[in-house]
């Protein structure tokens, strides 16, 4: 099974939506992780959701995030 990578933690459902968009056009597999937390907190998006990419493409992901101008996006990890 392949490590996963936290790309980008956000509530920010733009964000998520245009990370996803620019991954999928990149070919890179990603995953959104806790989106089914809104219940927990009454869908005020208040929990952040996380961005989750195979450890072998996090570098080119987090490239693609710089050259799109949201690298203040990504993840310390």
């Amino acid at each position: 099974m392949p490590v996963m990578i936290e790309l980008v933690r956000t509530n920010d459902a733009v964000i998520i939506s245009f990370v996803e968009a620019l991954m999928r056009d990149a070919g890179i597999a990603c995953l959104v992780a806790d989106q089914n937390m809104s219940v927990m907190d009454g869908s005020l998006g208040i929990l952040p959701r996380r961005i989750l990419v195979d450890a072998d493409q996090v570098e080119a992901a987090r490239k693609i995030l710089a050259d799109a101008g949201i690298a203040n996006e990504i993840s310390e990890q």
